[in-house]
């Protein structure tokens, strides 16, 4: 630990610590997540494309890097910023270090720094654009980044995003299909697949820019909106595929692919000052008042006011009352901003896959 690094963010502020993983520079939109655990999803959640994450748990790296929990096939993040690295991980699973697989990967990362200040300053201002450096100064990564493009301006799907079909077949339980689904990539984490396989579904992913047509020759039970990074306002090839689906097919959203939804139906998405990051978000079922402690990985959010007489809100946060799951009045569609499928969190709410297939299976 003895190569310095740097953390500088847009209002000038700047945050001195120690280099680990590659030693490169990464530019990003600084975000904070409050899991204690999860790094690695964390890491390659393609949700988390174009940004630099801030865990506020301060020990990460102390299980290291296994071969089970990769969310997808490499690591999404621009940078990771913490506030003590491990470099002695213990469990029986791992394979590396931390440290090992940043660096093999090209990713950089700063550790010794004060990850709660930091994320006091994004609750506090909003989160913004930062770089991590270890041979710059300050003033020069300033001017740099007034010349570089802000985080809602860049389509990140179509970097993260399936470049082909493909069917996800893991280990065969020797059931018969239940019902088959189409997975629109916006962003997909392989959780998703994992779960939905195991309940019995036959899943064939594409790419996010795939057309109507391409979706239907599939001749699909149903179609899932997956999550994915960005904002969803540079995502209009996507809606406007989405809107040729509906009444269609069943269609279920995830985080992103709630958005999208909620475009779809003319409601209008706004930025959230600092997100919903982290594994412990209590969330209202409004039919019957259950609260659901959920997982969340996102920026953006619906705006009520806007919504159409098509949809009604199912779900909110109970931290700041935004909107966290929408329904259809007549069609079988519905979404839901958190992600059902956790990891890392909760499993609460894995139900929601099996809400589908009903309504799936309903439709058939």
């Amino acid at each position: 630990m003895t190569k310095k690094a740097v953390l500088v963010l847009a209002d000038s502020s700047v945050y001195e610590g120690y280099s680990f993983g590659a030693e490169a520079d990464a530019y990003g939109e600084v975000v904070f997540n409050t899991s204690m655990v999860g790094y690695q999803e964390m890491l390659t959640d393609p949700s988390y494309a174009g940004q630099i994450v801030v865990p506020t748990y301060p020990l990460i790296g102390n299980y290291g890097i296994n071969e089970q929990d990769f969310e997808s096939n490499k690591i999404q993040v621009k940078g990771l910023v913490v506030r003590e690295e491990c470099y002695q991980p213990n469990h029986y699973l791992s394979t590396k270090t931390l440290h090992q697989y940043l660096a093999e990967n090209g990713i950089p990362g700063i550790s010794g720094v004060d990850t709660r200040a930091i994320t006091r300053k994004l609750r506090s201002v909003g989160v913004m654009m930062g770089i991590i450096t270890h041979n710059k100064t300050a003033q020069q990564v300033l001017e740099e980044l007034k010349s570089l493009p802000d985080y809602g301006s860049t389509d990140f799907v179509k970097q993260v995003t399936t470049d082909a079909p493909y069917e996800w077949e893991p280990e065969s339980t020797g059931e018969a299909s239940l019902c088959k689904i189409v997975v629109l990539d916006c962003g997909l984490k392989y959780s998703i697949l994992r779960m939905m396989r195991s309940m019995g579904y036959t899943l064939t992913v594409v790419p996010g820019t795939s057309s109507a047509e391409e979706i239907l020759e599939l001749k699909p039970d149903g179609v899932l909106l997956s999550p994915g990074p960005g904002n969803p306002e540079v995502l209009d090839y996507i809606v406007d595929t989405v809107k040729k689906l509906i009444g269609k097919k069943p269609m279920m959203g995830i985080c992103m692919g709630h958005l999208i939804l909620g475009r779809v139906f003319g409601a209008k998405t706004f930025k959230l000052k600092f997100g919903h990051r982290g594994v412990n978000h209590p969330v209202r079922d409004l039919s019957n008042g259950r609260i659901h402690i959920t997982a969340q990985n996102h920026g953006y959010a619906v705006d009520p006011d806007s919504l159409k007489n098509d949809l009604e809100v199912t779900h909110i946060n109970l931290n700041d009352g935004t909107v966290e799951g929408l329904r259809h009045k007549e069609l079988p569609i519905f979404s839901i901003q958190y992600h059902s499928e956790a990891s890392p969190g909760p499993w609460d709410n894995t139900y929601l896959f099996g809400k589908f297939l009903e309504m799936v299976e309903e439709a058939k």
